[in-house]
């Protein structure tokens, strides 16, 4: 009995669905677990993390780390430095992805990329998100105003010069607001520490 047919029909529910899999969804769907792994050993599929597959042939991932996080963590909200660098408001480069989760959830097991993991709580966790498309996946993504408010907020751990950089970035952004910045400040409860700061830059 031929392999091809089995892996012409996997390809289609692949591409069906964006050219990313995660496993049980390519089982679920009908993809036979010996077909999956002749694909990948065939070069058809692209492993990305443990149990999730891309098309080969697809144009390569704008940011395949944030693309792996978002079809692996789902519920996770890039935050911190990995949310200034998606937004362009730091010169760091972030070598793990930094995640925010909500309290009380157990962290992800993937192996790659490195995550660095931060829990918050109540509106800390779930006010500031942003859903943006990304290779067919929805990436959940702090925005600036809340995103600088984190960083001053974890000033201690990322260091004072990164939150006032971001917050010097942000200030020159068309979509700045004095009101959003002092909102969410309020929110990460840093409104005294940041306020100083942004009448200085205003």
């Amino acid at each position: 009995m031929t392999e091809q047919p089995s892996i012409e029909r996997a390809l289609e529910i692949f591409r069906n669905a964006g050219g990313l899999l995660r496993t049980r969804q390519a089982l679920a769907a009908g993809v036979h677990p010996r077909t999956l792994y002749a694909m990948r050993d065939a070069g058809l599929l692209d492993r990305l993390g443990r149990g999730l597959y891309r098309l080969a042939n697809l144009p390569p991932l704008g940011s395949p780390d944030l693309v792996t996080v978002a079809a692996t963590v789902p519920h996770g909200v890039v935050c911190l430095i990995s949310a200034l660098s998606f937004h362009e408001l730091t010169t760091q480069i972030p070598h793990q992805v930094f995640l925010a989760l909500g309290r009380g959830v157990e962290p992800p097991r993937i192996e790659h990329p490195p995550l660095r993991l931060f829990w918050f709580t109540g509106a800390m966790f779930t006010d500031g998100i942003e859903r943006h498309g990304m290779d067919g996946l929805t990436l959940q993504v702090y925005g600036p105003a809340k995103t600088v408010a984190d960083c001053f907020r974890y000033r201690n751990k990322l260091g004072m010069d990164v939150a006032l950089e971001a917050l010097r970035l942000y200030r020159e952004r068309d979509y700045f607001s004095v009101e959003d910045i002092l909102h969410y400040a309020g929110i990460c409860r840093v409104q005294t520490v940041i306020r100083p700061y942004v009448e200085a830059l205003l």
